[in-house]
Protein backbone atom coordinates (compact mmCIF):
# COMPACT_ATOMS: atom_id res chain seq x y z
CA UNK A 1 0.00 0.00 0.00
CA UNK A 2 1.52 3.08 -0.93
CA UNK A 3 0.43 6.53 0.67
CA UNK A 4 0.65 9.79 -0.73
CA UNK A 5 1.39 13.39 0.73
CA UNK A 6 -1.51 15.59 0.12
CA UNK A 7 1.02 18.92 -0.40
CA UNK A 8 3.56 16.82 -2.29
CA UNK A 9 1.80 13.99 -4.30
CA UNK A 10 5.17 13.06 -5.91
CA UNK A 11 5.86 12.31 -2.23
CA UNK A 12 4.88 8.53 -2.32
CA UNK A 13 5.40 6.39 0.77
CA UNK A 14 4.55 2.48 1.78
CA UNK A 15 3.05 2.37 5.41
CA UNK A 16 6.30 1.56 7.25
CA UNK A 17 7.16 5.10 6.54
CA UNK A 18 4.75 6.61 6.74
CA UNK A 19 3.91 6.18 10.60
CA UNK A 20 7.64 6.41 11.06
CA UNK A 21 7.68 10.02 9.51
CA UNK A 22 4.56 11.37 10.81
CA UNK A 23 4.16 13.93 8.53
CA UNK A 24 5.61 14.52 4.69
CA UNK A 25 7.36 17.36 3.19
CA UNK A 26 6.08 21.28 3.81
CA UNK A 27 4.23 19.41 6.54
CA UNK A 28 1.96 17.33 4.29
CA UNK A 29 -0.55 14.77 5.39
CA UNK A 30 -0.11 11.23 4.42
CA UNK A 31 -3.46 9.27 2.54
CA UNK A 32 -3.74 5.92 1.11
CA UNK A 33 -3.12 6.12 -2.65
CA UNK A 34 -5.56 3.36 -3.14
CA UNK A 35 -8.87 3.18 -1.15
CA UNK A 36 -10.26 -0.76 -1.43
CA UNK A 37 -13.96 -1.20 -1.74
CA UNK A 38 -16.11 -4.38 -0.21
CA UNK A 39 -18.62 -5.39 -1.84
CA UNK A 40 -21.68 -6.81 -0.18
CA UNK A 41 -21.12 -10.26 -0.18
CA UNK A 42 -17.28 -9.48 1.76
CA UNK A 43 -18.88 -6.89 4.08
CA UNK A 44 -21.41 -9.40 5.21
CA UNK A 45 -18.83 -12.18 5.88
CA UNK A 46 -17.03 -9.07 7.89
CA UNK A 47 -19.87 -8.29 9.91
CA UNK A 48 -19.85 -11.92 10.91
CA UNK A 49 -16.63 -11.84 12.47
CA UNK A 50 -15.28 -10.93 16.03
CA UNK A 51 -13.48 -8.18 16.06
CA UNK A 52 -10.09 -8.59 16.02
CA UNK A 53 -10.39 -10.76 13.46
CA UNK A 54 -12.24 -8.02 11.15
CA UNK A 55 -9.84 -5.57 12.57
CA UNK A 56 -7.26 -7.90 11.14
CA UNK A 57 -8.91 -8.00 7.58
CA UNK A 58 -9.90 -4.58 7.26
CA UNK A 59 -6.15 -3.17 8.35
CA UNK A 60 -4.29 -5.49 6.06
CA UNK A 61 -5.61 -3.95 2.97
CA UNK A 62 -3.44 -0.90 4.15
CA UNK A 63 -0.93 -2.32 5.00
CA UNK A 64 0.19 -4.67 2.58
CA UNK A 65 2.82 -7.11 2.83
CA UNK A 66 4.52 -5.53 5.24
CA UNK A 67 3.42 -7.39 7.77
CA UNK A 68 2.05 -11.14 7.58
CA UNK A 69 -1.52 -11.54 8.55
CA UNK A 70 -0.22 -13.42 11.65
CA UNK A 71 1.89 -10.87 12.95
CA UNK A 72 -0.51 -8.20 12.30
CA UNK A 73 -3.59 -10.02 14.24
CA UNK A 74 -1.09 -10.88 16.39
CA UNK A 75 -0.61 -7.06 17.60
CA UNK A 76 -4.08 -6.02 16.89
CA UNK A 77 -4.80 -8.22 19.69
CA UNK A 78 -2.08 -7.00 21.83
CA UNK A 79 -3.66 -3.41 21.11
CA UNK A 80 -7.15 -3.95 21.28
CA UNK A 81 -6.95 -5.78 24.84
CA UNK A 82 -9.57 -4.49 26.18
CA UNK A 83 -13.36 -3.99 26.42
CA UNK A 84 -14.47 -3.27 23.22
CA UNK A 85 -16.81 -0.70 21.53
CA UNK A 86 -20.72 -0.95 23.01
CA UNK A 87 -23.83 0.54 21.92
CA UNK A 88 -26.20 1.73 25.05
CA UNK A 89 -29.90 2.76 23.98
CA UNK A 90 -30.98 6.23 24.74
CA UNK A 91 -34.20 7.39 23.08
CA UNK A 92 -36.62 5.19 20.54
CA UNK A 93 -34.22 6.07 18.05
CA UNK A 94 -30.76 7.61 19.35
CA UNK A 95 -27.86 5.06 21.05
CA UNK A 96 -24.45 5.97 22.26
CA UNK A 97 -21.40 4.26 20.50
CA UNK A 98 -19.33 3.84 24.09
CA UNK A 99 -15.78 4.23 22.96
CA UNK A 100 -14.11 4.62 25.99
CA UNK A 101 -13.60 1.31 27.89
CA UNK A 102 -9.73 1.38 27.57
CA UNK A 103 -7.37 1.85 29.72
CA UNK A 104 -7.31 5.76 29.50
CA UNK A 105 -11.03 5.72 28.94
CA UNK A 106 -11.54 7.47 25.73
CA UNK A 107 -11.75 6.28 22.21
CA UNK A 108 -7.82 7.78 21.43
CA UNK A 109 -6.78 4.80 23.10
CA UNK A 110 -7.68 2.15 20.04
CA UNK A 111 -5.18 4.49 17.84
CA UNK A 112 -2.69 5.13 20.15
CA UNK A 113 -1.94 1.39 21.16
CA UNK A 114 -1.99 0.46 17.41
CA UNK A 115 0.52 2.81 16.74
CA UNK A 116 2.60 1.36 19.15
CA UNK A 117 2.52 -1.93 18.35
CA UNK A 118 3.38 -1.09 14.62
CA UNK A 119 6.37 0.93 15.47
CA UNK A 120 7.39 -1.74 18.38
CA UNK A 121 7.39 -3.95 15.69
CA UNK A 122 9.35 -2.20 13.14
CA UNK A 123 11.77 -0.63 15.55
CA UNK A 124 15.72 -1.28 15.18
CA UNK A 125 16.17 -1.93 19.05
CA UNK A 126 19.42 0.10 18.86
CA UNK A 127 17.80 3.19 18.27
CA UNK A 128 16.27 6.01 19.44
CA UNK A 129 12.50 7.32 18.95
CA UNK A 130 11.37 10.70 20.08
CA UNK A 131 7.23 10.81 19.96
CA UNK A 132 6.36 14.52 20.38
CA UNK A 133 2.54 15.36 20.57
CA UNK A 134 0.20 18.21 21.68
CA UNK A 135 -3.12 17.17 23.10
CA UNK A 136 -6.03 19.01 24.13
CA UNK A 137 -7.36 16.33 26.64
CA UNK A 138 -7.08 12.75 25.88
CA UNK A 139 -4.64 11.93 23.06
CA UNK A 140 -2.33 12.56 26.03
CA UNK A 141 -3.28 9.77 28.28
CA UNK A 142 -3.87 7.49 25.35
CA UNK A 143 -0.81 7.92 23.80
CA UNK A 144 1.06 8.36 27.04
CA UNK A 145 -0.05 4.32 28.16
CA UNK A 146 0.45 2.69 25.29
CA UNK A 147 4.17 3.81 24.50
CA UNK A 148 4.81 3.59 28.61
CA UNK A 149 8.46 1.66 29.33
CA UNK A 150 8.90 1.14 25.52
CA UNK A 151 12.74 0.90 25.25
CA UNK A 152 14.63 3.73 23.29
CA UNK A 153 11.18 5.37 22.78
CA UNK A 154 10.59 8.84 24.73
CA UNK A 155 7.13 10.74 24.48
CA UNK A 156 7.00 14.21 25.12
CA UNK A 157 3.50 15.64 25.47
CA UNK A 158 2.55 19.00 25.07
CA UNK A 159 -0.57 20.03 26.68
CA UNK A 160 -2.15 23.82 27.12
CA UNK A 161 -1.97 24.61 31.32
CA UNK A 162 -5.21 24.76 32.66
CA UNK A 163 -6.82 23.75 29.93
CA UNK A 164 -7.51 20.09 30.43
CA UNK A 165 -9.49 18.68 32.81
CA UNK A 166 -7.56 17.41 36.53
CA UNK A 167 -8.60 13.88 36.04
CA UNK A 168 -7.25 14.10 32.28
CA UNK A 169 -3.92 15.63 33.14
CA UNK A 170 -3.15 13.03 35.94
CA UNK A 171 -3.61 10.19 33.45
CA UNK A 172 -0.43 10.88 31.39
CA UNK A 173 1.54 13.37 33.99
CA UNK A 174 2.00 11.04 36.81
CA UNK A 175 3.49 7.95 34.61
CA UNK A 176 7.58 9.30 34.85
CA UNK A 177 10.00 7.26 33.26
CA UNK A 178 9.92 7.61 29.51
CA UNK A 179 6.73 10.01 29.59
CA UNK A 180 7.61 13.71 29.72
CA UNK A 181 5.06 15.37 29.95
CA UNK A 182 5.04 19.89 29.22
CA UNK A 183 2.34 22.17 30.41
CA UNK A 184 2.47 25.00 27.82
CA UNK A 185 1.43 28.31 28.78
CA UNK A 186 -1.18 28.82 25.91
CA UNK A 187 -3.82 26.98 23.76
CA UNK A 188 -3.83 23.81 22.05
CA UNK A 189 -3.08 25.34 18.79
CA UNK A 190 -0.22 27.17 20.14
CA UNK A 191 1.11 23.31 21.09
CA UNK A 192 0.26 21.99 18.09
CA UNK A 193 2.37 24.66 16.10
CA UNK A 194 5.44 23.74 18.33
CA UNK A 195 5.10 20.46 16.96
CA UNK A 196 5.02 21.09 13.69
CA UNK A 197 8.13 23.46 14.31
CA UNK A 198 10.03 21.08 15.37
CA UNK A 199 9.03 18.74 12.65
CA UNK A 200 10.27 21.54 10.15
CA UNK A 201 13.82 21.64 11.58
CA UNK A 202 15.62 18.68 9.59
CA UNK A 203 18.47 18.30 11.76
CA UNK A 204 16.62 18.17 15.22
CA UNK A 205 14.12 15.36 13.69
CA UNK A 206 16.85 13.64 12.22
CA UNK A 207 18.86 13.67 15.43
CA UNK A 208 16.13 12.67 18.28
CA UNK A 209 14.37 10.35 15.72
CA UNK A 210 11.26 12.41 15.81
CA UNK A 211 7.85 11.11 15.20
CA UNK A 212 4.05 11.82 16.01
CA UNK A 213 1.22 10.07 17.31
CA UNK A 214 -1.14 12.96 16.98
CA UNK A 215 -3.97 11.79 14.62
CA UNK A 216 -1.97 13.48 11.45
CA UNK A 217 -0.17 10.24 12.08
CA UNK A 218 -1.83 7.53 9.40
CA UNK A 219 -1.72 4.36 11.82
CA UNK A 220 -4.28 6.44 15.03
CA UNK A 221 -6.80 7.23 11.73
CA UNK A 222 -6.85 4.00 10.01
CA UNK A 223 -7.52 1.79 13.51
CA UNK A 224 -10.07 4.03 14.38
CA UNK A 225 -11.94 2.92 10.91
CA UNK A 226 -12.31 -0.57 12.84
CA UNK A 227 -14.93 0.48 15.48
CA UNK A 228 -17.14 2.27 13.38
CA UNK A 229 -17.65 -1.53 11.63
CA UNK A 230 -18.11 -3.03 15.23
CA UNK A 231 -20.95 -0.79 15.56
CA UNK A 232 -22.47 -1.63 12.11
CA UNK A 233 -22.13 -5.26 13.38
CA UNK A 234 -24.13 -4.09 16.93
CA UNK A 235 -26.47 -2.76 14.77
CA UNK A 236 -29.85 -4.32 13.83
CA UNK A 237 -29.53 -5.43 9.90
CA UNK A 238 -33.34 -3.60 9.11
CA UNK A 239 -31.74 0.03 10.22
CA UNK A 240 -28.20 -0.69 8.11
CA UNK A 241 -29.27 2.06 5.57
CA UNK A 242 -30.68 4.29 8.01
CA UNK A 243 -27.69 4.92 10.03
CA UNK A 244 -26.92 8.39 11.29
CA UNK A 245 -23.64 9.27 13.38
CA UNK A 246 -22.81 12.10 15.02
CA UNK A 247 -18.89 12.96 15.82
CA UNK A 248 -17.68 15.32 18.69
CA UNK A 249 -15.10 17.39 16.42
CA UNK A 250 -12.23 18.62 17.78
CA UNK A 251 -8.61 17.88 14.97
CA UNK A 252 -11.43 15.74 13.06
CA UNK A 253 -9.44 12.73 12.87
CA UNK A 254 -12.78 10.34 14.52
CA UNK A 255 -14.71 11.70 11.55
CA UNK A 256 -12.38 11.49 8.87
CA UNK A 257 -11.79 7.33 10.13
CA UNK A 258 -15.79 7.47 9.27
CA UNK A 259 -15.50 8.40 6.11
CA UNK A 260 -13.05 6.23 5.14
CA UNK A 261 -14.72 3.47 6.59
CA UNK A 262 -18.15 4.70 4.18
CA UNK A 263 -15.71 5.06 1.42
CA UNK A 264 -14.73 0.92 2.27
CA UNK A 265 -18.09 0.06 1.50
CA UNK A 266 -20.05 0.50 4.99
CA UNK A 267 -23.86 2.24 4.28
CA UNK A 268 -23.68 4.72 6.95
CA UNK A 269 -26.09 6.95 5.64
CA UNK A 270 -24.89 10.31 6.29
CA UNK A 271 -22.50 12.06 9.28
CA UNK A 272 -22.77 15.07 11.63
CA UNK A 273 -19.77 16.48 12.25
CA UNK A 274 -20.73 18.67 15.64
CA UNK A 275 -18.17 21.20 17.25
CA UNK A 276 -17.76 23.76 19.98
CA UNK A 277 -18.01 27.31 19.97
CA UNK A 278 -14.58 26.72 17.54
CA UNK A 279 -16.70 26.94 14.53
CA UNK A 280 -13.89 26.64 11.61
CA UNK A 281 -15.66 23.83 9.76
CA UNK A 282 -19.49 24.75 10.30
CA UNK A 283 -18.70 28.51 8.99
CA UNK A 284 -16.47 27.11 5.81
CA UNK A 285 -19.59 24.75 4.98
CA UNK A 286 -22.10 27.60 5.23
CA UNK A 287 -19.97 30.37 3.36
CA UNK A 288 -17.26 28.84 1.69
CA UNK A 289 -14.34 30.93 3.31
CA UNK A 290 -11.71 29.45 5.86
CA UNK A 291 -11.16 31.50 8.22
CA UNK A 292 -10.31 30.09 11.57
CA UNK A 293 -10.32 32.31 14.61
CA UNK A 294 -8.83 32.50 18.14
CA UNK A 295 -9.37 29.44 20.49
CA UNK A 296 -12.05 29.58 22.40
CA UNK A 297 -12.15 27.70 25.74
CA UNK A 298 -14.69 25.86 26.40
CA UNK A 299 -16.45 22.64 29.09
CA UNK A 300 -15.68 20.16 26.11
CA UNK A 301 -11.96 21.50 26.05
CA UNK A 302 -10.36 17.88 24.22
CA UNK A 303 -12.36 19.92 20.51
CA UNK A 304 -11.15 23.75 21.68
CA UNK A 305 -9.34 23.38 18.27
CA UNK A 306 -9.88 26.38 15.44
CA UNK A 307 -7.24 24.89 12.68
CA UNK A 308 -8.04 21.17 12.98
CA UNK A 309 -5.40 19.14 11.45
CA UNK A 310 -7.16 16.36 9.75
CA UNK A 311 -9.54 18.64 7.44
CA UNK A 312 -7.20 18.50 4.70
CA UNK A 313 -8.11 14.66 4.48
CA UNK A 314 -12.07 15.21 4.49
CA UNK A 315 -11.57 17.72 1.63
CA UNK A 316 -9.33 14.98 -0.48
CA UNK A 317 -11.49 12.05 0.48
CA UNK A 318 -14.79 14.00 -0.82
CA UNK A 319 -12.76 14.85 -4.05
CA UNK A 320 -11.44 11.25 -4.50
CA UNK A 321 -15.50 9.57 -4.08
CA UNK A 322 -16.68 12.76 -6.10
CA UNK A 323 -19.24 13.52 -2.88
CA UNK A 324 -20.67 16.87 -2.14
CA UNK A 325 -19.17 18.15 0.40
CA UNK A 326 -22.16 20.40 1.52
CA UNK A 327 -24.16 16.78 2.45
CA UNK A 328 -22.15 17.18 5.24
CA UNK A 329 -23.62 18.38 7.79
CA UNK A 330 -21.80 20.49 10.49
CA UNK A 331 -22.87 22.63 13.93
CA UNK A 332 -21.75 24.55 16.49
CA UNK A 333 -23.05 24.28 20.38
CA UNK A 334 -22.52 26.47 23.09
CA UNK A 335 -21.10 25.54 26.13
CA UNK A 336 -25.12 26.97 27.75
CA UNK A 337 -26.80 24.02 25.25
CA UNK A 338 -24.26 21.89 26.23
CA UNK A 339 -24.61 22.13 29.64
CA UNK A 340 -28.92 22.29 28.95
CA UNK A 341 -28.46 18.92 27.18
CA UNK A 342 -26.31 17.24 29.86
CA UNK A 343 -29.14 17.98 31.98
CA UNK A 344 -31.72 16.78 29.57
CA UNK A 345 -29.42 13.27 28.93
CA UNK A 346 -29.57 12.97 32.54
CA UNK A 347 -33.32 13.57 32.47
CA UNK A 348 -33.76 10.68 30.54
CA UNK A 349 -31.26 8.15 32.16
CA UNK A 350 -28.08 8.47 30.56
CA UNK A 351 -24.97 10.43 31.97
CA UNK A 352 -23.01 12.25 29.23
CA UNK A 353 -20.09 14.36 29.41
CA UNK A 354 -19.94 17.79 27.32
CA UNK A 355 -18.34 15.96 24.24
CA UNK A 356 -20.95 13.15 23.47
CA UNK A 357 -23.29 15.84 24.92
CA UNK A 358 -22.99 18.13 21.67
CA UNK A 359 -22.98 14.91 19.32
CA UNK A 360 -26.19 13.75 20.63
CA UNK A 361 -27.55 18.08 20.46
CA UNK A 362 -26.92 18.33 16.94
CA UNK A 363 -27.94 14.69 15.89
CA UNK A 364 -31.29 14.93 17.99
CA UNK A 365 -31.91 18.34 15.68
CA UNK A 366 -31.24 16.26 11.84
CA UNK A 367 -32.54 12.94 12.91
CA UNK A 368 -35.34 11.66 10.80
CA UNK A 369 -38.08 9.08 12.61
CA UNK A 370 -36.82 6.51 10.40
CA UNK A 371 -33.04 6.73 11.31
CA UNK A 372 -30.81 4.82 13.45
CA UNK A 373 -29.17 7.70 15.45
CA UNK A 374 -25.87 7.17 16.74
CA UNK A 375 -23.53 9.46 18.70
CA UNK A 376 -20.59 9.19 20.02
CA UNK A 377 -19.70 8.47 23.28
CA UNK A 378 -15.75 9.23 23.08
CA UNK A 379 -14.50 9.41 27.06
CA UNK A 380 -15.78 8.46 30.18
CA UNK A 381 -17.83 11.11 32.53
CA UNK A 382 -15.91 10.73 35.05
CA UNK A 383 -12.92 12.59 33.14
CA UNK A 384 -14.73 15.71 33.48
CA UNK A 385 -15.97 14.55 37.07
CA UNK A 386 -15.84 18.58 38.25
CA UNK A 387 -18.09 19.56 35.24
CA UNK A 388 -20.24 17.05 35.26
CA UNK A 389 -20.76 17.21 38.86
CA UNK A 390 -21.63 20.21 38.90
CA UNK A 391 -23.95 20.52 36.59
CA UNK A 392 -25.75 17.58 37.19
CA UNK A 393 -25.35 17.86 41.54
CA UNK A 394 -24.41 14.76 41.90
CA UNK A 395 -20.79 12.65 42.80
CA UNK A 396 -19.47 10.26 40.07
CA UNK A 397 -17.81 7.69 41.46
CA UNK A 398 -14.29 7.11 40.10
CA UNK A 399 -13.09 4.18 38.17
CA UNK A 400 -10.24 2.17 39.38
CA UNK A 401 -7.82 3.54 36.66
CA UNK A 402 -8.45 6.94 37.26
CA UNK A 403 -8.71 6.65 41.22
CA UNK A 404 -5.76 4.89 42.35
CA UNK A 405 -3.87 8.31 39.98
CA UNK A 406 -5.35 10.78 41.67
CA UNK A 407 -2.44 11.17 44.81
CA UNK A 408 0.08 10.57 42.76
CA UNK A 409 3.08 13.12 42.03
CA UNK A 410 2.61 15.26 38.88
CA UNK A 411 6.04 15.31 36.85
CA UNK A 412 4.86 18.15 34.45
CA UNK A 413 7.57 21.10 32.99
CA UNK A 414 6.13 24.44 32.65
CA UNK A 415 7.03 26.22 29.44
CA UNK A 416 5.85 29.26 27.59
CA UNK A 417 5.55 28.50 23.63
CA UNK A 418 9.04 29.17 22.85
CA UNK A 419 10.53 27.01 20.14
CA UNK A 420 14.10 27.30 21.05
CA UNK A 421 13.61 26.33 24.75
CA UNK A 422 11.20 23.33 23.08
CA UNK A 423 14.10 22.29 21.32
CA UNK A 424 16.69 22.71 24.23
CA UNK A 425 14.44 20.06 25.56
CA UNK A 426 13.87 17.76 23.12
CA UNK A 427 17.79 17.40 22.52
CA UNK A 428 18.83 16.98 26.71
CA UNK A 429 19.15 13.37 27.42
CA UNK A 430 18.92 11.89 24.11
Amino acid sequence: MKLYNLKDNNEEVNFLSAIKYGLGKKQGLFFPKYLPKFNTKALENLIKMNFIDRSTHILSHFISDEISLKDLKKQIKIAFSFTKPIIVPVTKNISCLELFHGPTLAFKDFGARFMAQMLSYWKNKNSIMTILTATSGDTGAAVAHAFYRMNNIRVVILYPKGRVSKLQEILFCTLGKNIHTIAIDGSFDDCQYLVKQSFNDKKLKKKIGLNSANSINISRLLAQICYYFEAFSLIPSKYHNDIVISIPCGNFGNLTAGLIAKSLGLPIKSFIAATNSNDTVPRFLKNGKWKPKSTISTISNAMDISQPNNWPRVEELFKRKKWDLNDLKSESVSDTETIQTIRELYKIGYTSEPHAAIAYKVLKKHIQKTDFGLFLGTAHPSKFQNTVEKILSIKLKLPNSLQSRVDLKNFSHNMKPDFLKLKKFLLKNI
